[in-house]
């Protein structure tokens, strides 16, 4: 197992390609000290946050121009030193049952995907917190690419409003119902090995006079990082999801390589310790329905034995197919049979229902999309001779 992959090793600086820094993603200490290296006097600084702040997370304006509040020449300043640049949306695609997936190019030439997934009472966005992923789980297909850096809580941040751009959703009201209500932290990449960004991010997300997601309407979903788990419960205070995936170290070991590093019962002691556990905020554990692999009647007996005494609800996800994998879904009857031991043993278990799955929405797979499109066009061009 590699070592764990820290934000100093693997950010960039938040720079768009005009080289200035961007406002999107600093704490509010952060851009009040921006601001005062900018010039801006320091008794003044604290207010100018709060107007800036309003008109990024609450308006959604892209341009130092239409923050009215705030003068003329000073609007000015801010448009000569930073920018407000969102990242680039390379494809969209919208499934037939209204999940949206984007491809995001973002600063160096990388792209992440973000989804939206519509339900009756809540839309929830699925954002990545790194290029690529470190963890090569078998199953995922993020994990076929390599890792190749951190996201900074700009980019994270981004990915929020590139999607209420797209849903045209600024300047609500309290009463207005939100598209976007719930954040998901499941996209490409492990979030607890960029912890730092993924807090700031979730910081500015949950901030009452911005973005406002209640920290119980965000989950985050991580493969395992252990020491980092109790750490996420106390600053950033969000809910928490496990991709667990298999009953015996033997088989998650295969899974989710992670375990080889903290194997199961280290991973659920760290939950059992989460300092926001309860009844009322309670883990999820993941776990995706391989066929002939750990969907049998004693997997299910000894998942709800090993979680025993935690507060959980299982979520059992039908497995994704994706080009080359080498695992298929389990059969319906065997996921509904499954879900029965679960739930006659008092934990939830909803079958999470594909969604998006005419565009290919799993993680990871409409960027390996575009990549072989864009490969097949550069082959055309070099056979054409151009």
């Amino acid at each position: 197992m590699s070592a764990p992959i820290t934000p100093d090793n693997l950010t960039v600086p938040r720079k768009d390609v005009t080289g200035k820094p961007t406002l999107i993603g600093l704490t509010r200490e952060a851009m009040r000290e921006a601001l005062i290296e900018m010039g801006t006097p320091e008794k003044q600084a604290k207010m100018r946050v709060g107007q800036i702040w309003h008109w990024l997370y609450f308006k959604g304006v892209t341009d130092f121009g239409l923050m009215t509040s705030l003068s003329k020449a000073y609007r000015a300043e801010l448009a000569e030193v930073f920018t407000l640049e969102r990242p680039e949306i390379v494809a969209k695609q919208i499934s037939k049952d209204g999940t949206r997936k984007y491809l995001l190019r973002i600063a160096g030439g990388h792209e992440v995907e973000v989804v939206y997934i519509p339900e009756k009472n809540r839309g929830t966005l699925c954002v990545s917190s790194q290029v690529g992923c470190t963890l090569t789980c078998s199953f995922c297909h993020t994990g076929t690419q390599k890792l190749v850096r951190n996201l900074t809580a700009g980019e994270i941040v981004a990915q929020i409003l590139v999607a209420r751009d797209d849903l045209n959703e600024w300047d609500n009201t309290p009463f207005d119902k939100r598209m976007l209500s719930n954040i998901v932290l499941m996209g490409m990449g492990e979030p607890l090995y960029n912890f730092d960004n993924v807090r700031d991010a979730m910081k500015i997300a949950m901030d009452p006079e911005g973005i406002s997601i209640s920290r119980r309407r965000i989950t985050l979903s991580t493969s395992g990082v252990v020491p980092e788990i109790a750490r996420a419960g106390e600053e950033i205070g969000c809910m928490v999801a496990v991709s667990f995936h298999a009953t015996t170290d033997e088989v998650r070991d295969t899974l989710v390589p992670i375990n080889k590093r903290w194997n199961i019962a280290a991973l659920l002691d760290a939950l059992r310790n989460y300092p926001r556990l309860s009844n009322s905020e309670r883990i999820t554990f993941e776990y995706v329905m391989l066929k002939g692999i750990n969907d049998s009647d004693a997997d299910a007996h000894r998942l709800v034995k090993l979680i025993e005494g935690i507060p959980a609800k299982i979520n059992l996800i039908p497995f994704n197919p994706w080009p080359g994998s080498p695992y298929e879904r389990s059969d319906w009857k065997r996921i509904e049979t499954f879900g029965d031991i679960v739930n006659a043993a008092g934990y939830a278990s909803p079958v999470r229902r594909p969604r998006g799955e005419d565009i290919m929405a799993a993680c990871g797979q409409l960027k390996s999309e575009t990549e072989r499109a864009r490969k097949s066009r550069k082959q055309i061009a070099e056979e054409a001779g151009l």
